[in-house]
């Protein structure tokens, strides 16, 4: 009897030694897996300003944009974010200014209908917020850029139980990198538009379905 104790003891050691190594694996597992997260249109806004006359700083909107961010909670360094806008979509509340700035002077919306950003590499910084460096394509003309991030907001739940998040991102590009180089001459000296464009994004993501990290 005292053999036949001793054994099953054995046995339950070794059963409670495998579940524990499963487990240990699963957690593994876990943390290589990446969130991905789709971008809400509908709470989500590109904004910019250019200075005009060299006395004033005129806005405008992009209306439509999509895209997406892979971050598995953790570890930003393997966060990505991949978007999309439509350029047709600009709006300065100004009919006949937003027809020149799709037409071939400035975006020509008809060749190159879309500015996409693809992220190559995220910085973060001690206060949670980070910097997010990537490609920016704008009227065929890809350009290195960095966008300076807000620390992500904690993620909720909303009534049917999606989870959400959001941030803030600023930065300022050269149009003129982009070869957006119209302008005009002004009798003073001056010009009519500055060259650097002032942006900023407000972004709200969706929770979608976690993919397998690569590596």
């Amino acid at each position: 009897m005292k053999y036949i104790a001793q054994s099953l003891i054995g046995i339950s050691l070794l059963a409670v030694s495998l579940v524990g190594f499963q487990s240990v694996s699963a957690l593994e597992q876990t943390t290589k897996t990446a969130t991905a997260w789709k971008l809400d249109p509908a709470h989500t806004s590109v904004r910019f300003t250019i200075k005009h006359m060299m006395v004033s700083n005129v806005p405008g909107t992009f209306g439509k944009i999509s895209g997406t961010a892979k971050y598995d909670g953790k570890d930003l360094n393997n966060a990505s974010v991949d978007a999309t806008i439509d350029a047709n979509s600009i709006n300065t509340n100004d009919e006949h200014r937003d027809g020149h700035l799709k037409n071939k002077d400035f975006f020509d919306v008809a060749q190159f209908p879309t500015i996409t950003f693809k992220s190559t590499k995220v910085t973060p910084e001690s206060n949670g917020n980070f910097k997010l460096l990537g490609s920016l394509t704008i009227h065929g003309v890809s350009k290195d850029v960095t966008l300076d991030v807000e620390k992500l907001a904690a993620p909720i739940r909303d009534p049917k139980g999606h989870l959400h998040t959001g941030t803030s991102a600023t930065t300022t590009v050269n149009r003129k990198d982009f070869g957006l180089i119209w302008n005009k001459a002004l009798d003073n000296g001056g010009v009519m538009l500055g060259d650097d464009v002032k942006v900023n994004i407000e972004v709200e993501l969706v929770e979608g379905e976690e993919e397998k990290a690569k590596g």
